[in-house]
């Protein structure tokens, strides 16, 4: 299935699409693969993959050349054979087989013309024919220049298979390692959490009842964030953390933590980072906000309060273990309420998120916008990255927008730097003169855009590349400014008062601009009609086409 992200060496885009072609079935193919995919031997490819499969015959220069190349299927892949098939021709020494490796590798043209003769004349003495020696000759000259050696690739492929190995059969295991190694990239952080998303493994926030220090799997076959990757909280603060939970068992609420561990220990920036993380949700009927703020009763925040009743416990029991009648002092000091506020939207809660782990683990502010992006953007960031591979082209894409600048020129003139993220990354860009009066209504930090843009040279840099938005607007008009109709595709023997109910309260709940059709097949006769609706007109939302398709039978196609 070419599905190798986060697998040694076979990761890429290109490989990925060869692979899926080659289809490799024993443990050479993998070594021949790790060989091949490089400057040089890379036009070599699709015959390999063409005579692997069978439909390029597998021919030979000289009969010879079949006991080093038979597995390779005729094809010269490493240095190894290169080596070999000069001894077996030529009748080169294992000393000359290695010095003719080195000439190669390093394109030593005097050595390599000595070593010629020699390699003529002892193919001559071997009944071998001159001409086809020749063109042996300079296949070798062409390729070995980046010709990989066996060995090397083999160590290479051995690694991949392991790899590969653990993700199918271990994939949350083996994902969550790969995470925990990625963490100071968050690029590849978020890379790599679409890829989880994608193999249906969740990626959980973290739990300060469940999370060790790394990424972890729980006993659900869950992948856990750590304790250790949240900005704010030390290692002491997690060991001290962990070790009392095992001890003592999991926390009941942030006021027995605050008994349980030391401020000393657990100070109040940790406490914070772990509440804007996620890692007291764990604690039923209470959100994130109430830890973090005040109310008009008390000012001071849940965090403070709980750090006070923590310290009260920890002083009383400290001057003495027991009251006068015996029972427990900390009986006697009161649990505090945590402040009566009200909680922070999904952007914001998001947003304290990132602050600090460095990217969303709960959500994402576009997942709103998922079928928008994926169905009128032309590209994601990830792939505008490099705009010299665009050159000239028009790109749309799609994001959030963030650290928006709005400056003024030494000139005079007014312009703007700002951020576009969407899932896969972020790309910054400038406006300038008629095209920034144009967009500045859109140039909020926070806001939802849809970006059409030129990849043009830069100014005064004809050699560079940038991308320049020449149209933008509110993502969450996309679809009304761009989608011309929406076509119900339904089966006739699915089709049922149940459904026509369903469908007609889904539509009318969601009105808008895109013009709705509908098209009904008749699977037994090979027959279809379409029907389409004049009054009838939607917007074309992620939750109206999620919940159209879940309706049985329907298919959404949007024009």
């Amino acid at each position: 299935k070419g599905e190798t992200n986060g697998t040694f060496q076979f990761e890429s885009n290109g490989m990925q699409k060869y692979l899926k072609d080659l289809r490799p079935d024993k443990f050479e193919d993998l070594i021949a693969m790790n060989a091949l995919f490089r400057p040089g031997p890379l036009e070599y490819i699709p015959d390999f993959i063409a005579r692997k499969n069978g439909k390029q015959k597998v021919t030979y220069d000289l009969a010879a050349q079949e006991e080093f190349l038979q597995e390779t299927y005729g094809i010269t892949v490493y240095q190894e054979q290169v080596m070999l098939l000069s001894q077996k021709l030529a009748n080169f020494t294992k000393g000359d087989a290695d010095t003719l490796r080195k000439a190669m590798g390093k394109k030593q043209k005097e050595v390599l013309d000595k070593m010629k003769s020699k390699f003529v004349e002892g193919c001559k003495s071997n009944g071998h024919d001159p001409k086809v020696c020749e063109k042996i000759w300079t296949d070798w000259e062409a390729f070995a220049s980046y010709a990989f050696n066996k060995s090397h690739s083999t160590c290479y492929a051995f690694v991949a298979f392991q790899t590969a190995y653990l993700k199918s059969h271990y994939p949350a295991e083996y994902m969550s390692s790969v995470l925990t190694h990625n963490l100071s990239n968050i690029d590849k952080i978020t890379f790599f959490m679409e890829e989880c998303r994608r193999m249906n493994l969740p990626v959980l926030g973290p739990d300060v009842n469940e999370s060790v220090y790394d990424f972890a799997v729980n006993t659900k076959g869950q992948i856990r964030f750590g304790l250790g990757a949240i900005k704010g909280v030390g290692e002491n603060a997690v060991i001290a953390l962990i070790s009392e939970r095992k001890e003592n068992g999991p926390y009941t609420s942030i006021f027995d933590l605050t008994r349980r561990i030391s401020s000393k220990g657990v100070n109040k920036k940790c406490l914070e980072s772990l509440a804007q993380s996620g890692a007291f949700d764990c604690f039923e009927g209470i959100h994130r906000a109430q830890y973090l703020e005040g109310d008009s009763k008390d000012p001071m925040t849940g965090i403070e309060r709980a750090i006070r009743f923590g310290n009260a416990i920890s002083n009383q029991q400290s001057s003495m273990q027991n009251s006068l009648f015996g029972e427990d002092t900390q009986d006697h000091i009161t649990v505090p309420n945590l402040a009566d506020c009200e909680p922070w939207g999904a952007i914001e809660k998001l947003k304290k998120e990132k602050e600090v782990i460095g990217f969303y683990i709960s959500g994402h502010p576009l997942d709103d916008y998922r079928f928008e992006i994926k169905t009128f953007c032309s590209h994601s960031v990830d792939q505008l990255t490099d705009p010299d591979k665009l050159k000239n082209k028009e790109v749309t894409l799609a994001g959030i927008l963030t650290e928006v600048n709005h400056r003024m020129s030494k000139m005079g003139k007014p312009f703007a730097t700002f951020s576009i993220e969407d899932f896969t990354g972020t790309i910054r860009m400038a406006l300038f003169g008629e095209d920034y009066s144009n967009m500045k209504a859109c140039l909020m930090e926070g806001s939802f855009v849809y970006v059409k843009a030129k990849v043009q040279a830069r100014f005064n840099s004809s050699d560079q590349f940038e991308v320049r938005p020449n149209t933008m607007f509110y993502l969450s008009d996309v679809s009304d400014k761009l989608a011309r109709s929406l076509t119900l595709k339904m089966p006739l023997q699915k089709v049922s008062k149940e459904l026509l109910n369903q469908m007609t309260d889904l539509l009318n709940n969601s009105p808008g601009n895109c013009v709705v059709k509908f098209n009904v097949i008749d699977q037994s006769q090979n027959l279809g009609v379409e029907l389409p609706s004049k009054r009838l007109k939607v917007h074309i939302s992620t939750g109206l086409i999620d919940s159209l398709n879940a309706l049985n039978g329907l298919e959404c196609i949007l024009n």
